[in-house]
C-alpha cells in the first residue's frame, strides 16, 4: 500500500490520510465489521493487491457535506486501498478483490450502501470504479475545482 501512495499518487505517506496504511491491524482486522484482503503472487510470495473495507462513511471536510451525508457511517461500507501493482493490473484482479469485499458487506446485514472515492490522475482508476459504479458527484464539475477526486456510489450484489 506504501508503494501505491509514493508510486501512483506522488504523495508519499500522510499521516492523516494513511494512517490505516501503518496500522492495517488496527483499522481492517480488529473491528468486526472490516476486512482486509491481500493478493500474493504464488510464484514469489509478493503481495500484488490490497481491497479493505470498514464501516467509516467520508468525512466532511474534506468531502462535500452533501456526500457525508449522503453515506453515514455505520451504515456505510467504504471500499479502500483497492490497489493492484502496475505489472499485475489489467487481469481482473482488482474486479475479485471488490466482488469479495462486496460479498463481505453483503454478509454483514447492516451496511445499506457502499461507497468509494478516487483521485482520477491515477492511470486506469477512474475508468475501472466508472465500469463498476455510478457517479455521485465529479468535484472537477464543481465551481471551483474541488479537489479532483470523483466519489461512486458501488451497486451491492
Amino acid at each position: 500500500m506504501l508503494d501505491t501512495v509514493y508510486r501512483d499518487f506522488g504523495t508519499g505517506y500522510v499521516p492523516r490520510w494513511h494512517r490505516d496504511i501503518i496500522d492495517p491491524a488496527g483499522a481492517y482486522l480488529t473491528p468486526a465489521r472490516h476486512a482486509l484482503l491481500v493478493a500474493v503472487d504464488e510464484r514469489d510470495g509478493q503481495v500484488v493487491g490490497t481491497g479493505a473495507l470498514d464501516s467509516r462513511g467520508p468525512a466532511h471536510p474534506p468531502n462535500p457535506r452533501h456526500v457525508a451525508e449522503r453515506y453515514p457511517s455505520g451504515v456505510t461500507a467504504q471500499l479502500r486501498r483497492v490497489y493492484v501493482r502496475p505489472e499485475h493490473r489489467r487481469r481482473g484482479l482488482a474486479r475479485r478483490l471488490v466482488d469479495e469485499l462486496l460479498a463481505f458487506a453483503v454478509a454483514d446485514g447492516g451496511y445499506r450502501a457502499v461507497y468509494l472515492h478516487t483521485d482520477p490522475a491515477v492511470t486506469g482508476a477512474e475508468p475501472f470504479w466508472r465500469s463498476l459504479a455510478k457517479v455521485v458527484h465529479d468535484e472537477r464539475e464543481d465551481a471551483g475545482g474541488g479537489q479532483g477526486i470523483v466519489h461512486f456510489d458501488v451497486p451491492m450484489p
